[in-house]
């Protein structure tokens, strides 16, 4: 499936304003000269290193107004059939709670980690999950009273808003 030519172009930062502006510069002085693309870049990069915070303020700007941009073409963009439009996550929501493992890895984390000092943060979840598939019914109980808790609380937390944005 190719790409929907009807799609908004994505949005730019201030460096990509930059290079742009660079580029028409340097075809200006060279109109006929061939770019090296590797140089130019590393040329364009330094020079934007260097640059005071005023000087990349006007670069700046540009990339907000192309954010606001591409947020309004967004809203307004209906992807074809068999595409998903990007949701937005609304940053109020409420978290979602741990589940039964996790409150349990949260507890035991720190006896594995001081147990086996130099484990991987791989290797440490691997232990914990043969530690959690390792113990009894009754064992677990506890974390999941305690999830189940967490998620009641999660379900009356969450309003109807927020169904749709998760």
């Amino acid at each position: 499936m190719g790409k929907d030519p009807r799609k908004p172009k994505g949005r730019m930062s201030s460096y990509a304003y930059f290079v742009q502006t660079c580029r028409e510069e340097h075809k200006k002085k060279h109109p006929d000269a061939s770019v090296n693309f590797a140089e130019f870049s590393k040329k364009c990069s330094e020079r934007w290193k260097t640059m005071s915070q005023k000087e990349k303020g006007k670069f700046e700007d540009m990339a907000k107004l192309d954010k606001v941009r591409y947020e309004k073409d967004m809203k307004n963009y209906d992807p074809p059939k068999g595409q998903k439009k990007k949701r937005y996550k609304d940053p109020n929501a409420p978290k979602r709670p741990p589940s039964a493992f996790f409150l349990f890895c949260g507890d035991f984390r720190p006896k594995v980690k001081s147990e086996h000092p130099g484990l991987t943060i791989g290797d440490t979840a691997k232990k914990l999950g043969e530690m959690w598939n390792g113990s009894s019914a009754e064992n677990k109980q506890p974390y999941e009273k305690k999830a189940a808790k967490l998620k009641e609380k999660y379900e009356k937390v969450r309003t109807p808003n927020f169904l749709f944005s998760l």
